[in-house]
């Protein structure tokens, strides 16, 4: 084995695993990352992926796998950037491991982030939430379970993998203090409080799911828990179905992140300090919920009221007595 094959797999037995006990996402998109990077290097050079070196994994070889994920695999730059982002992290610690290879690794390292464009973040209004949360036939146990979900997270904005992961003991429905609470990227707990609507829903829903703590709130047909999938198929499933009464939705593209999305309009719109609704969502930075500030079209028409209007001519004060003159220029 070649010690690229022997350092790859330490840096995700030990690195990823032990030493920063990466979440079970970013495990598999840095695998997904190097066996698309392996795979690619094989089609050009032929040697198996155990069989490769740092010396096939120059930057020049890199620069080609990442534009071929843009033009062939038509991936986003964002992607794109992902991809990158789980490269430098084993050259990283490469580097670490085999000074004799530093040289090649630093040029590696030094393939920047390609700039994208940021769109504007994609929400829905209240109307738009509660034509969506009505849909589910609630005569049905999967429409009861999609209501209560639906429900949950229009009103916290939790990730998707928060929801599909939460069991009945993260749920605290005291007429008091109601809350769920969660685990979130970075292994970062934070409880979310409530609405006296959720706290409604969620009580009759979990007459059904069971008094079990670990049992899931929102469980798939089988039992086990929801699919991103099937969470992504069943938005888009109400949201087709809720255009035909609200208009507005034609030719939206709903995910369950515009759920979180929208939960963070709803607090700018109520103007909750940035800080809060960074806390509320589980930010780390608070520069991440600007692009709520900028999506608020409210903001910049507070600013343009405060704007000279067009028509008016600015000019300097001049006073029209001599007396005030004088004190003016004290």
């Amino acid at each position: 084995m070649r010690s690229l094959a022997a350092t790859l797999q330490a840096f995700f037995s030990v690195r990823l695993l032990q030493e920063r006990r990466a979440s079970p996402n970013t495990v598999a998109s840095y695998r997904d990352t190097f066996k698309l990077l392996l795979s690619f290097v094989h089609l050009r050079t032929g040697k198996p992926p155990a069989e490769q070196g740092f010396e096939d994994l120059e930057a020049p070889t890199v620069g080609a796998f990442l534009q071929h994920l843009e033009t062939k695999r038509h991936n986003s730059v964002s992607t794109r950037n992902t991809r990158l982002a789980a490269i430098h992290s084993f050259f990283t610690y490469a580097s670490f491991v085999h000074p004799e290879h530093a040289e090649r690794i630093m040029r590696v390292l030094a393939i920047p982030n390609k700039r994208c464009e940021r769109a504007l973040v994609s929400f829905l209004d209240r109307s738009e939430i509660e034509a969506i949360v009505a849909v589910p036939d609630r005569s049905t146990y999967i429409g009861r379970r999609d209501h209560a979900l639906l429900t949950l997270a229009a009103q916290t904005g939790l990730r998707l993998s928060e929801l599909t992961g939460l069991r009945r003991a993260d749920l605290h429905l005291a007429s008091t203090g109601a809350h769920v609470r969660c685990e979130g990227k970075g292994r970062k707990q934070r409880t979310t409080p409530l609405t006296r609507q959720t706290v409604a829903v969620l009580t009759v829903w979990l007459n059904e799911v069971g008094p079990a703590p670990d049992a899931l709130v929102f469980p798939s047909r089988l039992g086990g828990p929801l699919s991103p999938d099937a969470f992504q198929r069943l938005v888009r499933h109400y949201t087709e179905l809720a255009a035909t009464k609200q208009s507005s939705l034609n030719g939206k593209h709903v995910t369950p992140h515009v759920f979180r999305h929208s939960a963070a309009m709803e607090l700018v719109k109520a103007d909750v300090d940035i800080s809060t609704i960074a806390m509320w969502l589980g930010h780390e930075h608070i520069q991440t919920v600007m692009i709520y500030l900028h999506a608020d079209l409210r903001v910049k028409e507070r600013a343009l009221a405060r704007i000279v209007p067009a028509h008016t001519t600015p000019g300097r004060f001049r006073p029209s007595d001599a007396l005030l003159g004088f004190l003016t220029m004290l």
